[in-house]
C-alpha cells in the first residue's frame, strides 16, 4: 500500500498576489451596485395562480345525482391551483359512505385536506381544500356556537407557493335570518387574520350574507372582496339554476403582496351553487 503523501507546504513567492486584487475588485463592484443608477439583482418574478371556492352540496347536482367526477372536471377546466370546498361528506350515509375529498383529490391530482365540523349520518361533514402547493401545516378552528344548530368551522392552511408563504382559509357560516351567529363568526375570523398578519391571506367560502349586510361590511375592514375590486356584473352565485344573490366570496389581504388579476363564475349544474374562480399574482 503506498504511503500517504506528506502535506504540501506552500512555497514562498515573490510574485505579486494578483488574486487578492481580483477579490478586492469584485468587492468594489458589489459595493457600486448599491449606488443609485448601478445594476442590481432584479426582484423575483411574480407567481400567478388560480383559486376556486365552491359549495358542492355533498357533490349532488341539480339532477339529484352525486357525482364527483364532473366537479373534478370543472376544477381541471378552470385550472384551479387552490380549491375551497364547502358541504363535504366523509362516510355519510346519504353519499353511500364515500370520502368525497379523497375522490376529488385523486381525480384532480391535487392534495386534499378534509376538516370535520360535526358528525352526521354515521359520518363526518365539513369543509375541504384541494391544493397544488405543498401544505406546511393545517388546522380547523370550530366557531363558538351561540345557539343549537350546525357546528361550523374555519379551515386554515399554511402553504409554500414556490418558496413564498401563503395562508389559505375556507369557511361556511350560518344561514339563518338572525345574523348574530355570523357576526360572532366574523369576529373569530378577524382574530385568525390578525394572527397571520405578516403573511398574505386568501379567505374563501359561503358566507350566507349579501354585500349589503353588516357581516360583509365588517369583513371589508380587514380584507378586500375580489369581486368588488375587479369583478364585472352582479356576481350572483346562488342558486345555480337561476342565480339571484351573491353569498360566495374570495377575500384577500391588500396589495402589494397579493394582486387579483381576474374573477369569474363558470356555469355548472354540478351543485346548487356556482363555483367562483379568481386569478392572483403573488409578489
Amino acid at each position: 500500500m503506498p504511503k500517504p503523501s506528506s502535506p504540501v507546504r506552500p512555497r514562498k513567492s515573490s510574485r505579486f498576489p494578483w488574486r487578492h486584487v481580483a477579490t478586492l475588485g469584485c468587492l468594489g463592484l458589489a459595493a457600486l451596485a448599491w449606488l443609485p443608477g448601478c445594476a442590481q439583482t432584479p426582484p423575483a418574478a411574480p407567481i400567478t395562480f388560480r383559486v376556486m371556492t365552491y359549495n358542492i352540496h355533498h357533490a349532488e347536482g341539480l339532477d339529484g345525482k352525486v357525482d364527483t367526477a364532473r366537479i373534478a372536471e370543472l376544477i381541471k377546466q378552470q385550472g384551479a391551483d387552490l380549491v375551497a370546498l364547502q358541504e363535504v361528506d366523509k362516510g355519510v350515509r346519504r353519499t353511500a359512505g364515500r370520502d368525497l375529498t379523497a375522490e376529488l383529490a385523486a381525480q384532480t391530482g391535487l392534495t386534499g385536506v378534509f376538516s370535520n365540523n360535526f358528525y352526521f349520518q354515521d359520518g363526518e361533514y365539513g369543509n375541504a381544500v384541494l391544493s397544488r402547493f405543498p401544505i406546511k401545516r393545517w388546522t380547523n378552528h370550530h366557531y363558538q356556537m351561540l345557539r343549537p344548530g350546525e357546528q361550523r368551522g374555519l379551515l386554515e392552511l399554511e402553504l409554500d407557493v414556490q418558496g413564498r408563504p401563503l395562508v389559505f382559509m375556507n369557511t361556511h357560516i350560518d344561514y339563518r335570518a338572525d345574523d348574530s351567529e355570523r357576526w360572532r363568526n366574523v369576529a373569530e375570523i378577524e382574530a385568525q387574520v390578525r394572527r397571520h398578519a405578516a403573511t398574505p391571506i386568501i379567505l374563501c367560502g359561503d358566507f350566507n350574507n349579501l354585500p349589503a349586510g353588516r357581516v360583509y361590511e365588517r369583513l371589508r375592514t380587514i380584507l378586500q372582496d375580489t369581486w368588488a375590486a375587479i369583478g364585472a356584473g352582479h356576481g350572483f352565485s346562488f342558486p345555480a339554476h337561476k342565480p339571484d344573490r351573491r353569498i360566495d366570496y374570495i377575500w384577500y389581504t391588500p396589495p402589494p403582496t397579493l394582486k387579483p388579476l381576474k374573477i369569474w363564475l363558470p356555469r355548472s349544474e354540478a351543485s346548487d351553487h356556482l363555483p367562483l374562480v379568481a386569478e392572483f399574482e403573488l409578489r
